[in-house]
C-alpha cells in the first residue's frame, strides 16, 4: 500500500474489498489503537479467542497487536442489506511464539460492518475462527 496513507484517518468505505485494505494497513501497523477505531464503541471482536467489547476489547486489540502478528486476508463473500454489511474472509495470520519463531494459523473470519450516521462503516461483530491448531 501506499506510503503516504495516513493511518489517524481511515475509511473503511462500502465497499468489501476495500474494507478488507484498510483492515489489513490498521492490523499490520502494529498500532492497536489505529485498528481498534475500525470498530464500533459497542462491537464485539473475538480476535482474542473471546467475544469482548468495550475497554476490554481495545486493550486485548492493543497488547496482540504489540506483538507483532502479521496478517494477510482475501474475501470470500461479502453481502450489503442496507446499514449493514457481512464480509467473510480467508485469513493467514502469524503470531511470534515464545521462543521467537513464527506460528501459523489459518482460518475463516465472519466480519458485520455497520453504516453509522456519520456515513461511516465500522466493525460490529469481528470473528475469526482456526481452521486448526497453530503451526511453527
Amino acid at each position: 500500500m501506499a506510503a503516504d496513507i495516513d493511518l489517524h484517518n481511515l475509511d473503511l468505505t462500502g465497499d468489501a474489498e476495500i474494507q478488507n485494505d484498510v483492515f489489513l494497513i490498521a492490523f499490520n501497523s502494529g498500532d492497536g489503537r489505529v485498528f481498534d477505531s475500525l470498530y464500533r464503541e459497542d462491537a464485539i471482536s473475538n480476535l482474542s479467542g473471546k467475544p469482548l467489547n468495550g475497554a476490554e476489547r481495545k486493550q486485548a486489540i492493543i497488547d496482540f497487536l504489540a506483538t507483532g502478528p502479521s496478517l494477510k486476508s482475501s474475501i470470500k463473500r461479502s453481502y450489503t442489506a442496507g446499514d449493514t454489511s457481512l464480509v467473510v474472509v480467508d485469513f493467514d495470520l502469524e503470531i511470534p511464539g515464545e521462543n521467537g519463531e513464527r506460528i501459523k494459523l489459518h482460518g475463516t473470519c465472519t466480519d458485520v460492518l455497520r453504516l453509522g450516521e456519520d456515513g461511516k462503516w465500522l466493525m460490529a461483530i469481528d470473528r475469526p475462527v482456526a481452521d486448526e491448531l497453530p503451526t511453527a
